[in-house]
């Protein structure tokens, strides 16, 4: 089965994509095949498999957040759906959508699914620089989350140039979009110094959990050498986890 909707990712224009403001980003509606996100959806990793993490600091000292998070090693057990999308994930037709967006670079893409539960939420930040770009794929769909309860991604932005040691708070900042992560689509965000983001505290029922399905695109830098010297992947896991 494929998973991926070649078409529609054939279709986005790259030139559109890095004209976006305030950075390059872009909402991929229809991401998937109507078929392969449904099997997704439906083989989600249950929520025992994940690390519960609370008061996680944020890289260069900005502001912690709280979620679950199922990092991908070859060891880890998911169903054969996950394992199928992400061997396609890993393959020559995504590489060439990535290529398609950001240039003929060494692509090393990583893998976690994020649930976030009432109060959790993201504070301001940027992604690490050895991140390319971040693919957020959502698995909630729109009739089993409803859009009070919260959890936009929000595309930030500022006259003022921040440092990430700053730790900002959303207060500094303009929203220039609020993303709507629900149903059948995902959200590529380029990587830049400035590509600030966030997502407000959810206020959802006790029962209620947001799911989502994050790629990480790296791609080769001196930290990234230095844990693969040692057996870990960019994110600082071990490829041979069990």
């Amino acid at each position: 089965m494929e998973y991926l909707n070649r078409e529609c990712l054939q279709a986005i224009s790259p030139e559109n994509f890095r004209n976006s403001r305030p950075y390059p980003w872009i909402q991929i509606d229809k991401t998937l095949t109507t078929e392969g996100y449904e099997l997704l959806r439906k083989t989600l990793p249950p929520i025992e498999h994940f690390e519960r993490q609370i008061g996680v600091p944020g890289p260069h000292g900005l502001a912690p957040r709280d979620r679950y998070v199922l990092h991908f090693h070859p060891g880890v057990e998911v169903e054969e759906p996950w394992r199928e999308f992400i061997r396609e994930l890993q393959g020559p037709a995504y590489e060439a959508f990535l290529r398609h967006m950001f240039g003929n670079h060494t692509f090393l893409p990583t893998f976690e699914w994020y649930y976030a539960w009432d109060g959790c939420g993201l504070p301001p930040r940027v992604d690490a620089h050895r991140r390319l770009a971040s693919q957020i794929f959502y698995f909630n769909a729109e009739e089993d989350w409803d859009p009070d309860w919260g959890g936009q991604i929000l595309i930030l932005e500022s006259a003022r140039r921040f440092s990430t040691r700053e730790g900002p708070r959303y207060e500094q900042f303009g929203v220039a979009a609020s993303v709507e992560p629900r149903g059948n689509a995902s959200l590529l965000m380029q990587n830049t110094r400035h590509s600030w983001h966030g997502v407000r505290p959810l206020v959802s029922p006790p029962d209620k959990v947001q799911r989502l399905f994050v790629v990480s695109v790296n791609v080769p830098c001196l930290q990234v050498w230095w844990r693969g010297f040692r057996g870990l992947d960019p994110d600082g896991y071990s490829v041979g986890a069990a």
